[in-house]
């Protein structure tokens, strides 16, 4: 008989959109069972100190003892240990590198924390920034994902789905707390469909906080950190 795989993932069960969620929807898509350690990060252990003595960040996984840490590099991992589907990449090497481009697109290009935390003028530049990346993203979809539905990669939500999904289908909790609107139906067509069909996956459904949850954390976070910059 073979030896157990031991899985365990550091995270935080925030409210806030947090890369730990991609990694947490992964594994349950892959059916991967897994042990979920939840971490304070006004107090990080000493274990996640010396799985990311780097960055000092979460997620990390650990996979029988071995650490791995960086969302994008853990959900790889996945993908490759365990085969079954459904897969997160596609075979094609191109198709591959279109979707790690949109990812790393994303996390450079979108910072939902900005939106929160801006006031006046800069408030009104990061929304403008932020619906003028929602466009570039739609040009992207057109060109480089074209026919593909509901996801990136297929029926099932991908690599590219998870990294993007984990915050923006949060955008109404963001939406609600700053009093404008981000995603129009009209303007962002694909997108709005895309952020759906990822809100409505019942594996998404049951891992993200609810919008109820995620509303009051960020409210509070977002006191907490003025009250800290007086």
């Amino acid at each position: 008989m073979g030896k157990i795989s031991e899985v365990k993932l550091y995270g935080t069960w925030s409210g806030s959109p947090s890369p730990t969620k991609r990694v947490e929807i992964a594994l349950k898509l892959k059916g991967i069972p897994y042990e979920f350690i939840e971490e304070d990060l006004s107090k990080k252990s000493d274990m996640l100190l010396q799985y990311n003595p780097v960055h000092k960040k979460v997620p990390v996984l650990v996979h029988n003892g071995k650490p791995m840490a960086e969302s994008h590099i853990i959900l790889e991992y996945i993908d490759e240990h365990w085969k079954q589907a459904p897969r997160l990449l596609p075979e094609d090497p191109y198709e591959r590198t279109k979707v790690r481009f949109w990812a790393k697109f994303y996390d450079q290009k979108f910072s939902y924390i900005k939106l929160v935390m801006s006031e006046g003028e800069e408030k009104t530049k990061a929304i403008a920034e932020f619906i003028e990346n929602i466009c570039i993203l739609e040009e992207g979809f057109k060109r480089d994902f074209p026919g593909k539905s509901p996801f990136f990669h297929g029926e099932n939500p991908g690599f590219l789905d998870l990294v993007m999904g984990s915050s923006a289908c949060s955008y109404r909790v963001i939406e609600e707390i700053i009093g404008v609107k981000l995603i129009d139906p009209e303007t962002h067509p694909l997108f709005y469909s895309w952020v759906t069909a990822m809100v409505n996956h019942s594996v998404v459904m049951k891992t993200l906080p609810t919008h109820e949850f995620m509303v009051n954390c960020i409210i509070n976070y977002r006191e907490k950190l003025l009250r800290s910059q007086k």
